[in-house]
Parts: structure tokens; sequence; C-alpha cells
């Protein structure tokens, strides 16, 4: 597949691995846990799996909530005692994650270009506010938009034509921009394009079908749009 830029009006970003660095999480970890790798590792994934359940069995809560349970349970798993106050010290990186090098750029472009800037997440509001403070990219977004809005998390189609309702944009019209891949398949199954961003030099999943697009860096995005 490729990405039809004649179509994209409006960027929307996923934010966490696609604007910051969760693996950055691991530094919290470090302080407190003799091998951080694979409970931060596990941390993710069961955040991740949360959220997949939740839309299934009706049982949504914000997502710093899913994500503090995740880390009890990596905690648990890895035989880790620690106190509630630490775990919460660790989750509370989530508030100051490390941003890409090449965001705050990249949006530039693509904002200068004539093409609006919007983060549609998993994360509740008061997550995404810390997000985009901390990565210093509020004066090139339009706008933040979370599941907490209507309670459903991604890759459910309900989220991406809110999104898509909220910017004002056909939903055609929108370039979903994401380093998760269940996030790009739920963003096409919506009827959005949907860009990869690979910045591991990882496989494409073989289940499903492809990307419209995958990039490295913001920077290869704005070249495919032509600014």
């Amino acid at each position: 597949m490729s990405l039809d830029a004649d179509r994209v009006s409006t960027v929307t970003f996923d934010s966490y691995s696609t604007l910051v660095d969760v693996d950055a999480a691991e530094k919290a970890l470090a302080e407190r846990v003799d091998d951080p790798e694979p409970v931060s590792k596990l941390w993710r994934s069961r955040s991740l799996e949360y959220t997949f359940v939740a839309n299934q069995i009706d049982a949504y809560q914000p997502f710093y909530e899913m994500n503090r349970d995740a880390l009890q349970y990596a905690l648990d798993a890895h035989n880790v005692d620690i106190s509630t106050d630490e775990r919460d010290e660790i989750l509370a990186v989530y508030h100051e994650l490390d941003v890409f090098d090449d965001v705050r750029d990249g949006i530039e472009r693509l904002r200068d270009g004539g093409y609006d800037c919007y983060v549609v997440s998993n994360g509740n509001p008061e997550m995404l506010d810390s997000m985009v403070e901390h990565a210093d990219i509020g004066d090139l977004l339009e706008d933040t938009i979370s599941a907490d809005e209507i309670r459903t998390f991604k890759p459910a189609a309900d989220l991406y034509r809110h999104a898509a309702g909220r910017t004002g944009t056909p939903i055609d019209e929108i370039v979903h921009v994401t380093a998760g891949w269940f996030d790009v398949m739920g963003a096409q199954h919506a009827g959005m394009q949907g860009t990869w961003v690979d910045r591991k030099g990882s496989p494409w999943e073989t289940f499903g079908g492809e990307p419209d697009h995958t990039i490295e860096t913001f920077y290869e995005l704005a070249d495919a749009l032509g600014v």
C-alpha cells in the first residue's frame, strides 16, 4: 500500500512510543528494581492487553489506572516487593517521558505546510496535558483527543470516528501516525490512512494488511506530504 498524499488534510498522532519514548520508564524502574528490562516489557504489554480486554467486557477505567494495575502485575510477576509510594513514583514517570528528537521539528513542518495536527491517544486528559507540556508541542497542535471522552480504547473504530468528528475532518482525509501496529490497523479499519512509525527497524506484523506508509522519523512523513 502507499500513502495517498492528495487525500490528506489532517494528521493525527498517537502519543506513547510515537511522540514520547516509553522505554524511558525503565530508568525509573532501574532505581528500584535489580533487573528492570523484563519488568518494563511486561508492564507495557499488560497495560495494552488490559485495554483490549476492557473494550470487550465494558470494564473501562482511565489509562493511568490501567497502567498502574499493569505495573503492579509486572512487579508481582517478577517478585519485586516495593511500597505503594515507590510504585506510584515509578508510574509518575509517564508524565515526563523523553520526547523523540524528530517530533517537534517534524510536526512544525507539517503544521507550517497547512496540515492540522492532533493527538489521538488512549491516555486520559491529565496524561496528555503533561505529555504535551513536557514535549513542548502545545503550540503546534490543534488539540488532543482522548479515549476517555468516549470511554473506549484503541483499536475500536468508534474512537477513530470520534476523532474525525472532533477534528471536523472527513475520516478518509486523515492520516493517523503511530508506532502501534494495532493502532495502524484500527485507523485503517475505521477509514483513515495509517502511517507506521518504525523507529527500531522491526518487522511488520504477519497478521492483517500493510500500513499505507512506513517511516522512521516524522521528517519522512513531511517529505511524503510535500512540505
